[in-house]
């Protein structure tokens, strides 16, 4: 089985990112879910990100990276939205990474290195029509990380949700969700 660590979205660590993490280990999965936002959780997604501009997206980062230590390299990184920060950067620089899952976001991979690295396996998912993800550029890093990785999915859904796959916000999109969670747990069984 697969030793994960999953990254939270502006919200802070909810319920549904922790209902995420209890689904993986049930599966059978190690799992660890640190708390980028030291125990803050915001009801909208403007206040948490506030939250992450004050406190700074290279603070977020560092918490991530943080995290991390003390683990075994061979990680999957899991980042949602905002998580993909530390995740991607993860999975970019730490070796002995297994793989990355990034959910609703994606950087230019020129962001934390000079490329994906040629031995980790990473799937992308978000919405088609999702302001944050369609129209902001993250479709298009995604694209690009396909273009080059050598193990590369991108996974596209109907729809505009942002943060769709958390079960305890409004965005949640019960069938893209499952979706997700199928294609997760079949990514996981793969690599581990």
């Amino acid at each position: 089985m697969a030793e994960v660590l999953v990254f939270h979205h502006g919200h802070g660590l909810t319920a549904g990112m922790r209902g995420f993490a209890e689904q993986l280990r049930r599966a059978g999965h190690t799992v660890h879910t640190p708390d980028l936002y030291e125990g803050k959780i915001f009801d909208s997604l403007d206040e948490g990100a506030a939250y992450a501009e004050s406190a700074g997206f290279d603070t977020i980062i560092a918490r991530g990276v943080t995290a991390a230590e003390g683990l075994p390299a061979e990680l999957v990184y899991v980042g949602f939205s905002l998580g993909v920060l530390p995740a991607q950067k993860l999975a970019q620089t730490r070796p002995g990474a297994k793989g990355a899952l990034l959910l609703e976001a994606c950087v230019l991979v020129p962001e934390f290195g000079a490329g994906w690295p040629h031995d980790v396996p990473v799937q992308i998912h978000g919405m088609d029509a999702d302001p944050f993800f369609a129209r902001e550029g993250d479709v298009d890093a995604a694209r690009a990380v396909v273009e080059t990785a050598a193990d590369a999915e991108l996974f596209l859904y109907p729809g505009d949700g942002h943060l769709f796959t958390d079960v305890s916000l409004p965005s949640y999109d019960e069938q893209a969700a499952m979706q997700v969670k199928r294609r997760v747990l079949g990514f996981l069984d793969r690599v581990e």
